[in-house]
């Protein structure tokens, strides 16, 4: 597979099979992702691997954390514009309609964004941190780290969904992994094999045409 067959092929995928993912391999996986760019070479990227057992500890933490939480960032703008607004709100109404959830069933729309806590059933699943010292710049260079990680994923047949949901849960997940004091959670990603029955895996979502977002000069 190539880069642009990879490319082409990635999918957020929302609900894994229980086939287990080695170890061995994600670590092979994130560790040839490290040579993503990143400036100055200051690779800011800090990762924490759950898988196998613990990802079974993990589930059962998430289940038994009580304390209310306040999101760590805001995952997008107030008062998000066009034509932004509209790609959002189609993405959330395809996915909707594949699950046959209606507009106004506000229980079932709760219960499936509830299912992001869950890692959408992934047997694994990968926490980034980086320093609280980091700005801008260095969220970028994660992202960077982020879409070659799972590039280098659908290029091994291994399904990924990135997760910046779990920045409302940042105390959770940090309770649960103990980074250092300095560190601060920007997303998780749920790792394992796509559940080939599950409607909401047929999502592909829209790209604007290069009209919208490109200009020669």
């Amino acid at each position: 597979m190539d880069v642009s067959q990879a490319v082409a092929e990635r999918r957020s995928i929302r609900a894994f099979s229980n086939e287990p993912v080695a170890t061995e391999t994600l670590t092979e996986l994130l560790v040839k992702a490290s040579r993503a760019p990143s400036g100055g070479n200051v690779q800011p990227w800090r990762i924490f691997l759950v898988n196998g057992e613990r990802m079974q500890d993990f589930r059962s933490h998430l289940s038994e954390w009580t304390e209310p939480e306040t999101p760590a960032y805001r995952v997008y703008p107030e008062g998000l514009k066009e034509p932004y607004r509209s790609s959002r709100f189609k993405c959330g109404e395809d996915m909707y309609a594949l699950l046959g959830i209606s507009r106004d069933d506000k229980p079932a729309r709760y219960a499936r964004l509830a299912e992001n806590f869950d890692c959408f059933g992934a047997p694994a699943a990968i926490f980034c941190y980086f320093d609280r010292q980091m700005g801008p710049p260095q969220w970028s260079d994660l992202g960077m780290f982020l879409q070659t990680f799972m590039l280098l994923a659908t290029e091994a047949g291994i399904d990924t969904c990135a997760q910046e949901a779990w920045a409302a849960r940042e105390k959770c997940v940090s309770a649960f992994l103990d980074p250092a004091d300095e560190l601060r959670l920007f997303c998780g990603v749920a790792i394992g094999y796509r559940d080939t029955s599950a409607p909401v895996n047929r999502l592909v979502t829209d790209r604007e045409p290069a009209s919208v977002w490109l200009e020669v000069v």
